[in-house]
């Protein structure tokens, strides 16, 4: 996650991801499946885009995670 994200903290986000069954990271590598952009996204988001790494919005991981726990 990167930028401003303006509905959850970034904790939340995180205990979000783990219940999909996810790992999130501090990082961006070759091994990284999606960045979370937010406003304001800077040297992560471009790292993402350098690796060809999935980047999407606050709304689409909403979308993503609510699909995989729902």
């Amino acid at each position: 996650m990167t930028g401003h994200l303006e509905r959850l903290s970034r904790n939340e986000m995180n205990e979000l991801v783990e219940r999909a069954g996810g790992r999130s990271s501090s990082s961006v590598s070759k091994n990284t499946s999606l960045v979370v952009a937010g406003e304001g996204a800077g040297s992560k988001r471009a790292k993402a885009e350098q690796l060809g790494v999935r980047l999407a919005t606050p709304e689409e991981f909403a979308v993503l995670v609510a699909d995989l726990l729902g």
